[in-house]
Parts: structure tokens; sequence; C-alpha cells
């Protein structure tokens, strides 16, 4: 009977002195370190959109916008995480010199091999931070960005913008951003319904 080989356990310490020492960022969940692959252009020019829109909007505030390679403590020696973009309001956070703690808004941008964990585990996890307003899925095949914004009742609602007139507006930051700036130059086309083709023998 043959056993499934057992990945080796990491401790938070040893993760710390990892990313330290390497050039390729990773992120680590429950003792297991798992590499982050490279972006694509596409995804570096709709996280370059997000932080060019939202630094003016934030300027003189208490709010600081952050890009990919700030690291997030989900949960301290359990799960930490680079998310595509992150905005904190936290005077604590602004202090930090490694890691963020209390982001308001996150954006992901998603990509094949990471949509699962973006909508799935990684989401359950990011609603256990206690300061989070506001959550982002942008595709980068599309014209669609999903927002998951917390309610006042403590209930994530869902909103999804893909036509073309579409805004997202979070008004607590000041953000107002139309798709077109979303995927100003990132190469992605608008969503388009196609109507299903006419079948001569259905009547």
């Amino acid at each position: 009977m043959g056993y499934a080989e057992q990945k080796p356990k990491y401790t938070a310490v040893e993760y710390f002195e990892l990313e330290a020492q390497s050039e390729v960022r990773h992120e680590f969940f429950e003792g297991e370190i798992f590499a982050m692959a490279g972006a694509s252009l596409t995804h570096n020019t709709i996280v370059q959109n997000f932080i060019l829109k939202l630094r003016p909007m934030l300027r003189g505030k208490s709010c600081r916008v952050y890009l990919e390679t700030v690291r997030l403590a989900v949960e301290e020696g359990r799960h930490y995480t680079y998310p595509d973009v992150m905005v904190s309001c936290d005077p604590a956070d602004q202090r930090e010199s490694q890691q963020l703690h209390r982001p308001v808004l996150i954006v992901e941008v998603l990509s094949p091999s990471t949509e699962a964990y973006d909508r799935g585990l990684k989401f359950n996890q990011y609603k256990k931070l206690p300061s989070l307003r506001h959550y982002l899925l942008v595709s980068q095949t599309t014209w669609l960005v999903e927002w998951y914004q917390l309610t006042e009742y403590g209930a994530w609602a869902h909103t999804a913008l893909a036509e073309t007139e579409d805004v997202l507006t979070i008004s607590e930051l000041g953000l107002t951003m139309t798709l077109a700036e979303v995927y100003e130059e990132a190469g992605v086309a608008p969503m388009r319904v196609v109507p299903p083709t006419a079948n001569p023998n259905v009547w």
C-alpha cells in the first residue's frame, strides 16, 4: 500500500525567514507555503489603474493604498497573503514596517490559477478581518467587477458591475471609478451578450 507524500509544515517564523531571503513572494496558510506566480501584463495594468485612481483620491486623508508587494496578516501565525491592492485607514497600520493588519478595501485580480482560491477559502478568511468593508474580484478576461460590501446588518452584499456605464462608488473612500477606468489600456473587451443561434428545427 502506498502512502501520499506529506508536505513539510513550517512555522510562521520559518515562513518570515524564507520571505526575507527569497526573490519570489509566498503566501502562508496553516503551515504550508505557496509560491506566487508572476502576474500577466493585463493583471499588472489593472492593478496600476486602481493605484493611480485611489492615490489622488486618498491624498490628504488618513487612508493609504498599497499594492501587491505588501503582505497582509489575515490571522497571525496562521494565514498571510499578498492582495493585489489594499486600502487601510488605521493609524496602527501606518506605523507598521512589514505588513498590514486592518484593511478596509481589498482588490484581487482573478486568474485561472487563483480564482477558486480568491472566491472561496481566501474570501472566507478575509471576512474574519474586523476592518474589512469592501472586497473586489476583478476579471481580466472581460469587463466584470464583483463588489462584495459588508452591510450594516453584518451580511455581505454582492453587486456585479458589467455594463459599460456601470460605476464603482465607495463613498467613504471618495472613490468613483468607471469600468472603462478599471480596464484602461488593459486590452480587455467589454462583456457582450451573444444571442443563441436559431435552430430551424425548433418552432
